[in-house]
């Protein structure tokens, strides 16, 4: 593989991350910035002029740029994506508001469902039909589309076009006859067809998911644009390609088509960094901990790769009630993500109790301590009054952090209402947020039925090295690892993530019925259109792997399960193979197997993916100029001992094989890492912390 010099950008809520490798030279340099909410690119723009002037590195020599964002969530959450109208078969109107037809609280009288996207004006309706096999039951009406799409475009002035059409998984060519039409006479106008977005069974998720990407596609479409236009403008010649929720990397052209691939672009970085530190470490099952300024995100590492799964739920009215959101039928990364970050905000309910978070000062005004305009006080003003954050030190000493303004805040928000000295309120938010973590972490174990001394933590973000020792000590886990660069190690995720994309073609049917004829067919048009687009990302050709896999359940079963898919083309005695991949799924995951129910299969997947990037972790341009480990010492909060003198290190001065005795912080230019008592630390070749808990 060539030599190259690449930059990952994560853009946070409040800050943006930066990494650029140079495979050249091995070396890999390291930047964080505040995001600017009103335009990101602007961060985005000026963090890596920076970047490159530390690296002695020109614009035009980079080969590439990989960025994730949350724009998408983002948008959705807040509601303010574009003006969609829909078009569906004659009789689904209503479709996406009569959802499944259930709640998702029995229990609650005055329960909120999750807002549709397209209000019902704006979901209009044309003769056609398909039969679940895919025949033709009613000749699609060209000349109505027509009508009904100049009508939602000129009249009611619709930013974008969805198109739904019943059992078009199965058939699309209707959908692409709309498609055909709208491009030819509305070609300004962004354009999603469900049987391209979503080419799978069941018609609320998929409706749902097209009107979603139709949602956020002109504001991601600008998005993308106007970056790759600045980019471009300030010297850079390489590409610019976007990380999907999935852990894969994609085009800047797949990216505007079908940006609802996006939604956790973002937090999947961070799970494919960790998921590069298991291979590094040899250690298979990881707990990925990344905690920055507005969320924590945990993630399963289970075998040296991440849990993934292919829906996902939007913008919920309840955080964590299962079917509050907006379901989403694409791949993402399987984590769980709760509003803890070292922004979240502490506030006293209407019980008189104090509760930290949701709610995020994000960049702009941030916490107290930043003296950027913040009054209610935050986890980062609480970690700083504990010890555990350096005033001076903060961004590696670009930011002074504000110590007296952090008392007046703590003591007039929090200590005074509710009776407590300012140390208690400041312990009191700490506690808070790392037992709201583990809560979350617990949850996510027990939903799918992990043990957690199986694990080790990997914890990373600005804010997580801080945390992460307690909540390690919360789960009961023996041992903690955090990578040099944790406070931008999302970032490295973008570089060392393959250039990957999964598929999914819906065909129902059981077992011993299928026709392996048209499933080849499937598969091979799958198979074409992922090594299309790979190429197009810089793959070869030659070093595309592909991996087949289905959704299967018993006859009856209203859930299916995973199951392996052998590979080439499939003749009959892969009826057998097939069927016993399923039984050996269903016992992995209900230690049983049930052999006289037949087997269907619901959809048929493709997962596509090039070689993972080789890169060499060489941090010496950080380290060349370090001084002494021991930078001093300063008075840190720990439950066992109180406020106690506590060792400060210099994590650019620690070498491989040297070893620490906690308490200790060591502080680095984007994070600080917070070793209780008891504790003791190793580096390791690659110089990261490895931490055993007592």
């Amino acid at each position: 593989m060539n030599k190259r010099i690449r930059i990952g950008i994560d853009v946070g809520g409040t800050f943006t991350d930066f990494v650029l490798v140079d495979e050249e030279r091995d070396k890999i340099f390291t930047g964080k910035r505040l995001t600017t909410p009103h335009d990101p690119s602007a961060a985005i723009l000026e963090g890596t002029a920076r970047l490159m002037t530390e690296a002695g590195t020109e614009a035009s020599a980079v080969h590439s740029v990989v960025h994730g964002t949350t724009l998408v969530t983002n948008t959705i959450i807040e509601r303010t994506g574009a003006k969609v109208g829909l078009i569906t078969t004659r009789g689904s109107r209503d479709a996406l508001e009569m959802g499944k037809e259930t709640r998702y609280d029995l229990y609650d009288l005055f329960l909120e469902s999750p807002p549709t996207l397209v209000p019902r004006h704006l979901r209009r309706e044309v003769a056609e039909r398909m039969s679940a096999g895919g025949e033709v039951l009613l000749d699609f009406d060209a000349e109505a589309f027509r009508a009904t799409a100049r009508d939602l475009i000129e009249n009611e002035q619709v930013e974008a076009i969805a198109v739904c059409f019943m059992h078009a998984y199965r058939n699309p060519d209707h959908e692409r006859q709309a498609k055909k039409i709208l491009a030819e006479e509305f070609g300004a106008t962004p354009i999603t067809i469900s049987s391209d977005v979503a080419p799978e069974i069941r018609e609320f998720e998929r409706t749902s998911t097209a009107c979603a990407n139709a949602y956020v596609q002109p504001r991601m479409q600008r998005y993308l644009t106007r970056l790759e236009k600045e980019l471009q403008a300030a010297g850079h010649s390489g590409a610019l390609y976007v990380m999907l929720s999935g852990g894969g990397i994609t085009t800047l052209r797949s990216a505007r088509d079908y940006p609802i691939r996006l939604i956790e672009s973002g937090p999947a970085a961070g799970a494919m960094a960790a998921s590069y530190y298991s291979s590094l470490t040899g250690v298979e099952n990881l707990i990925s901990f990344d905690m920055g300024g507005t969320t924590a995100k945990m993630c399963l590492i289970d075998g040296g790769q991440p849990d993934r799964k292919h829906d996902f739920e939007a913008g919920r009215v309840k955080r964590f009630q299962k079917g509050s959101g907006l379901p989403l039928k694409v791949s993402v990364v399987d984590m769980i993500e709760i509003g803890a970050g070292g922004g979240s905000l502490a506030n006293i309910d209407t019980m008189g109790l104090l509760k930290v978070g949701p709610r995020s000062a994000g960049s702009d005004p941030g916490p107290v301590c930043y003296g950027l305009g913040g009054e209610e006080p935050a986890v980062t003003d609480a970690d700083l009054y504990l010890g555990y954050l350096n005033p001076d030190y903060f961004l590696g000493g670009e930011m002074t952090l504000d110590m007296a303004t952090v008392k007046s805040a703590l003591a007039e928000k929090v200590a005074n209402p509710l009776g407590l000295s300012v140390l208690d309120a400041a312990i009191g938010i700490h506690n808070i947020v790392n037992e709201n973590m583990a809560a979350a972490t617990r949850m996510h174990l027990a939903e799918k039925g992990r043990d957690p001394r199986r694990y080790q933590m990997i914890a990373f973000g600005g804010a997580g090295p801080v945390h992460a020792y307690r909540l390690a000590q919360l789960l009961k886990l023996n041992r903690l690892i955090v990578p040099l660069g944790a406070g931008v190690t999302s970032a490295l995720g973008f570089l060392v993530a393959a250039p990957a994309i999964d598929f999914v073609r819906s065909y129902v049917s059981r077992l011993e019925q299928l026709d392996l004829s048209h499933l080849n067919g499937l598969f091979a048009e799958m198979e074409a259109e992922a090594r299309a687009m790979l190429t197009d990302a810089g793959a070869r050709p030659e070093e595309i792997t592909m991996t087949r896999s289905a959704d299967m359940r018993h006859i009856g079963q209203g859930f299916e399960i995973s199951v392996t898919v052998p590979g080439g083309p499939l003749g009959e005695n892969s009826r057998d193979a097939i069927r016993e991949s399923f039984f050996d799924s269903y016992h992995a995951l209900f230690e049983r197997t049930v052999r006289d129910v037949p087997i269907e299969a619901m959809s048929w997947r493709l997962a596509a993916a090039a070689p993972v990037p080789d890169i060499t972790l060489d941090f010496s341009s950080q380290i060349a100029a370090a001084g002494d480990k021991l930078k001093g010492s300063r008075q840190v909060y720990f439950p066992e001992t109180g406020f106690t003198d506590c060792a400060v290190y210099d994590r650019y001065a620690l070498r491989p094989n040297d070893t620490l005795e906690g308490p200790a912080v060591i502080e680095e230019r984007e994070s600080t890492t917070v070793i209780g008592p008891g504790g003791t630390v190793l580096i390791d070749t690659y110089l990261s912390l490895i931490c055993e808990l007592p």
